[in-house]
């Protein structure tokens, strides 16, 4: 699956984890853990976002999921299957985004979630400059899934 810093994490990860729906698709407003708003973003988010909650990411903050299909209500709790796992790196620490979808990922939802996961990376960055901090944020690709199996 993976290897480096992430691996041990990724080893962790069950085939079918229970997920909680943080920011349902279409949704504006993203929280943080306690609830209280990170940020408002100017377009929806495409996908429900989420987390595993009992699974820590490299930040300390539970490990964030994407769950492809219809929109989710907030505080809904699921389990769901994974699919694949995105690279990516939030204020110079890995920040890994599991994609769960009870459909298997096809080349449309690939290159959406690609091109969500680069323009996010840029919102971020921008958003960490305006509060003062100029980390590394990006995109860096697949750490499991459509490149390289479960």
């Amino acid at each position: 699956m993976a290897s480096g810093p992430q691996a041990p994490l990724l080893s962790g990860l069950p085939p079918e984890p229970e997920v909680l729906i943080e920011c349902p698709r279409g949704s504006l407003v993203k929280r943080r853990n306690d609830g209280s708003v990170d940020f408002i973003s100017p377009v929806p988010c495409p996908y429900n976002y989420g987390c595993i909650p009992d699974l820590p990411s490299d930040d300390g903050d539970p490990l964030d999921v994407v769950v492809l299909g219809p929109r989710l209500p907030r505080g809904q709790r699921l389990r769901v299957p994974v699919v694949g796992v995105v690279d990516f790196i939030d204020a110079g620490r890995g920040d890994p985004k599991v994609i769960c979808s009870t459909q298997p990922l096809g080349d449309a939802e690939r290159v959406g979630l690609e091109r969500f996961f680069r323009v996010y990376a840029q919102f971020k960055r921008v958003l960490h400059r305006v509060r003062g901090h100029e980390p590394d944020t990006r995109f860096r690709g697949w750490l499991a899934g459509p490149s390289g199996g479960l």
